[in-house]
């Protein structure tokens, strides 16, 4: 009896060690796992995601304008959003947006909260949809983010073609500015220019942003800036990253793309 009782007992210390080696081995194994890994893992819910761009995507991008061949963004900078949003009648939809992987994901889980609080958005569909034509876009109350361009008469990339900045409701927050001509006069400028009839920011209507809602307080907490508190002009529709981060990002890539060249 006391041979076998020692024989147990030698047999349940080498069990016990072989199970407490196995543990520290799979803490270790978890400890050293790719950090982007465990991110994908932990933020997975079914209609929510955020993925690098597909050669398949890439090519629909292409052919739809918005990475044009003069993009200096790099693609592997970029990331697909797919995400659920609510319409104003509350039917769900599947939405896609493309963006700068410096904002996917907290891009994601502000449409995350918006979902769940039931703040309709109309569309969400990719701006090649429409030939990356704005207006036409904005016409369509599509939300949208990456559309690659420059700002006019400059080398610097635009916020949105850095897919820094997100546009959300677009025909019922529409951006307004007044332009100073040559002869004194102004010109008004609205875009869409059938979003004029929402530019009285007093009236109740679907889909308006407002200071304050839900959507500007999430972009808001997430360091966005607002259109709608711009003095110089309105752009009820547009969030975007501080300028400060923007330029570091456009001088990056206006520098690398000039080594390329030469």
């Amino acid at each position: 009896m006391n041979i076998m009782k020692r024989n147990l007992c030698t047999f349940a210390m080498i069990f016990l060690l072989a199970v407490g080696f196995a543990v520290c081995s799979l803490n270790t194994a978890f400890a050293q796992s790719d950090p982007a890994e465990e991110t994908e893992q932990s933020n997975s819910r079914e209609g929510f995601s955020a993925w690098e761009i597909s050669d398949e995507l890439f090519e629909r991008m292409k052919s739809g304008r918005t990475y044009k061949e003069d993009c200096i963004v790099p693609r592997e900078d970029l990331r697909c959003l797919l995400v659920l949003h609510k319409d104003k009648d509350g039917n769900t939809h599947q939405g896609e947006m493309v963006v700068h992987k410096l904002i996917a994901q907290d891009v994601l889980e502000i449409f995350e909260k918006l979902y769940d609080a039931g703040y309709p958005i109309e569309r969400m569909v990719l701006p090649d949809n429409y030939l990356a034509d704005d207006e036409t876009m904005m016409r369509d109350n599509n939300s949208s983010s990456f559309n690659f361009r420059f700002i006019s008469h400059t080398n610097k990339v635009s916020k949105h073609g850095l897919g820094m900045a997100v546009d959300i409701n677009t025909l019922y927050n529409p951006y307004h500015k007044f332009v100073k001509n040559d002869d004194g006069t102004q010109t008004e400028v609205i875009e869409p220019a059938t979003g004029k009839p929402y530019l009285d920011r007093t009236q109740d209507f679907d889909y308006k942003i407002e200071k304050g809602d839900l959507c500007y307080t999430l972009f808001i907490e997430k360091g966005f800036e607002w259109g709608g508190d711009w003095t110089d002009r309105k752009d009820f529709q547009h969030f975007e990253l501080p300028t400060e981060v923007t330029e570091r990002y456009s001088e990056m890539y206006e520098s690398t793309s000039a080594q390329k060249a030469s």
